[in-house]
């Protein structure tokens, strides 16, 4: 007899508004208020490394601080050029 091996479903963590809130600020402090992919200080915006779609948490670990430009390109998304 052969056992399917699938294993259960850890709870994935999402945060209310507020306590997202505060990591969101917590994960640009760590970052040191940069675009971790090109420098860049403004525009800043907090992305999931795997996204919420693919069941990524809201969690120091699973997050990281890219300027606008950098997060639609780590969304397949074109960036226009900037002037």
């Amino acid at each position: 007899m052969r056992v399917n091996s699938v294993r259960p479903r850890r709870p994935r963590i999402k945060l209310g508004s507020d306590s997202y809130q505060a990591l969101w600020r917590k994960v640009l402090e760590r970052d040191g208020w940069r675009c971790q992919e090109c420098g860049r200080a403004n525009e800043l915006q907090v992305h999931h490394v795997r996204f919420r779609s693919a069941l990524g948490d809201d969690d120091m670990e699973n997050l990281i601080t890219l300027c606008s430009d950098s997060h639609r390109t780590a969304h397949g998304e074109s960036v226009s050029n900037r002037s």
